[in-house]
Order: structure tokens, then sequence, then C-alpha cells
């Protein structure tokens, strides 16, 4: 299954960067994520398939820290890629005409990068957040990896600032990019919905191959 989730992510990635007709903000959007999904995946899994090879279940605190950072980094970026592709789809659809000058080289690539620095930011924040709890000799955490709730749980250290800020960020940054989804694809039911011939609704689905950011 690893191995599949690696191939079929490179396979986007490369075909996304080998054919020109996909040099578009929704395929450049869905390249990214698939390779935040396979960073995302490499974080646990060679760790776990380890684990099981040797039956050594032991890693150290600074492969924990690390493992914590990079997994909240590539998961965050994966919800705010979603958000962004919901926009991307939404503008398509629902304001066709105006694609080009809203999703425009330099929207786009604020757009990406945006995404990639505040899911470098909430994974700096978490890790830092951890880096100041003291633990107890043995730490066991009931988990494949080091999952961040898990691993405050286990603190001989006053854990109320973690989880004040996870509970903070939890809603900002995983209700946001959720919330942002769901009024996106709200938003073009209603429009398709909308439009009362089936060859309208067919070139409303289609809207978004037809336009490039190149």
């Amino acid at each position: 299954m690893y191995l599949t989730t690696m191939i079929g992510n490179l396979l986007i990635i490369l075909a996304t960067i080998s054919d020109s007709r996909l040099h578009t903000a929704m395929y450049l959007f869905l390249s990214n994520l698939s390779f935040a999904d396979i960073c995302l995946t490499s974080t646990t899994m060679p760790k776990m398939l380890e684990n099981m090879q040797t039956q050594n279940k032991i890693i150290s605190y600074a492969g924990c820290i690390t493992q914590m950072h990079f997994f909240i980094l590539f998961a965050s970026l994966g919800n705010f890629l979603l958000a962004v592709m919901a926009y991307d789809r939404f503008v398509a659809i629902c304001n066709p005409l105006r694609y080009t000058a809203i999703i425009n080289p330099c929207i786009c690539g604020l757009m990406l990068v945006s995404c990639w620095i505040m899911s470098i930011l909430h994974a700096l924040l978490q890790s830092l957040m951890v880096l100041r709890l003291s633990f107890c000799a043995d730490l066991e955490i009931p988990h494949f990896f080091c999952e961040l709730n898990q691993v405050v749980q286990r603190s001989c250290s006053d854990t109320f600032p973690n989880d004040l800020v996870m509970y903070f960020t939890s809603v900002l940054l995983g209700g946001g990019p959720l919330t942002g989804i769901i009024y996106s694809y709200a938003k073009i039911v209603s429009s398709i919905c909308a439009i009362s011939s089936a060859q309208g609704r067919y070139k409303a689905f289609s809207t978004s191959h037809t336009f490039s950011v190149n």
C-alpha cells in the first residue's frame, strides 16, 4: 500500500510536469497535493514497517519530535491545498469569464506560497510547544507514530498551554479550510443546479479544463 501510494502520486507529478496541457492552476495545486501526500506517508510508514520487521518499537526523542513536526507540516499543507483547489473550482465554474483575471499566475503562486508558509509555521509552533515539556523516564505512546496529542498527554509538565494552542489551531487551521471547501462546493452545486439545460451543466463541469495560468 505504501508503494502504491508513492507510485500513484509520483505518476501524477510526472504527468503534470511532462504534459504542457496540464500546466494550469488546478494541476499545479494537485501536484503539490501529491507531493504533500508522499511526504506525509513517508513520515510514518517507513518507521512502522521497520518496527514490524525488527519487532523493535523504540524511537528516539529527536526522531519522535522530527516525525511529529513533518507530519503536522504536510497534514496542514494538504488541508490548505484542498481549500485552495476548492476555491479554484468555485471561480472556474461560478465566474468563468473572470477566471483568468482572478486566478492569474501571480495569485496562483501567492496562494501556493501561503499554503506552504502557514503549514511550516503551524508545524514549528506545535513542535516548539512540545519541546518546552518534560517527560517521565519511560514514555510509551499507544500509536504507530508520534501523534501530537498522544505525546502531550504523556508529559509530566503543565500541558494547558499546549492544549490551548492545539484547540485554537484546530479550530482556525482545520475549521477554516473545511468551511471554505464546503462553501465553495455548495456554491458550485447551487450554480450548476440553476442551469436549465444538461449541455449547460456539462459545460459548467468542464469549464476548469479550458483555462491556463501560463
